[in-house]
């Protein structure tokens, strides 16, 4: 099996001791202590090019293994989610040339480049140098990786990156992570971003964020979206990924209610569409309905083509009462 060509970069949560080195293979492996800070750790070990890295804990809740070689094989898969998160860097010319998490049964292949592992970072000291990575070159990166760390530290940071001064791109990314990562306290800062961030767009991703999330309070969130938000945008973008959450008994009330009442027509055609995305058993009758009985000329046209298009025998027994 081809290994991964990686080096780690590891947090402390907690004040716990993570120093268990990964398997380095073809490296010139060494160990230091952290000292100081993680920025000029990594210029005191030179220009490069070297791999520098450590381990710490993960955030709750983070399922997968994040460890492929070329060929597509995988490491252990922990069913009860990770642990600990592996963070790999590569220093080339004095710079970040690659930046990535990866679980910590990684094997490494090092390409015969210097493996510097760094022993019991603080998990404030690495969350403060990834924060710097974040409006470098390398930004999915570095938020991906203060997403996946435990802690308070994490959750301070990525609100930081949800502040309207930080641009469009990066305040989508922040929410996408709070969303997926972040709990309680992640709903509760989406909450805020959808309450008050000035631009439309980033309004949209925070609705899928918050519908992303495992919290109760997040799909609820989406739910008055759909039915209350400012944005006729916003609202439509809600109804979407309402219809994604087949198991919420709400859903199918509160799209079906927008078809009929949202006060913007594109909106209630964003609705049909919905509608057509949720389970049969839940869509097709209400697309009927909406076909059959809807004052909206445009939304009946919209539903019969939905219906149309789902091949469903209820939609064909409505076609041939229709004809009849």
């Amino acid at each position: 099996m081809k290994t991964i060509a990686l080096v780690f970069l590891a947090v402390t949560a907690y004040g716990q001791q993570h120093t268990d080195q990964p398997v380095v293979e073809n490296g010139k492996v060494e160990t230091q202590a952290f000292s100081g800070s993680l920025a000029g750790q990594l210029a005191a070990l030179g220009a490069g090019p070297y791999w520098a890295g450590y381990r710490e804990a993960s955030v709750k809740g983070h399922f997968g293994t994040n460890c492929f070689s070329d060929d597509g094989a995988v490491s252990t898969v922990h069913l009860e989610g990770e642990r600990e998160l592996v963070v790999l860097v590569r220093v080339e010319g004095g710079q970040i040339a690659q930046l990535r998490t990866v679980s910590p049964d990684c094997r490494l292949e090092a390409g015969g480049l210097r493996f510097v592992w760094i022993n019991n970072v603080p998990t404030v000291a690495s969350v403060a140098w990834l924060k710097t990575q974040v409006n470098s070159a390398k930004p999915d990166r570095a938020l991906s990786a203060i997403a996946l760390h435990d802690g308070a530290a994490a959750d301070q940071a990525l609100d930081e990156f949800t502040a309207p001064a930080q641009n469009e791109a990066i305040r989508e990314k922040a929410a996408f992570w709070l969303g997926n990562t972040r709990g309680a306290h992640g709903v509760a800062t989406l909450k805020r971003m959808l309450a008050s961030d000035p631009d439309e767009k980033v309004r949209e991703k925070v609705v899928f964020a918050l519908s992303q999330s495992k919290e109760p309070e997040g799909v609820a969130l989406v739910i008055d979206a759909a039915r209350n938000d400012r944005d006729p945008k916003v609202r439509g973008q809600a109804l979407f990924w309402l219809a994604q959450k087949a198991g919420n008994k709400q859903a199918a009330e509160v799209i079906g209610h927008a078809a009929t009442t949202d006060p913007n027509q594109a909106v209630k055609e964003r609705a049909v569409f919905a509608l057509s995305q949720l389970p049969k058993d839940q869509g097709i009758p209400l697309l009927i309905a909406l076909a059959r009985d809807n004052a909206d000329p445009a939304v009946r046209k919209k539903a019969v083509f939905w219906l149309g298009q789902s091949k469903d025998p209820r939609a064909l027994e409505f076609f041939a009462e229709v004809l009849k």
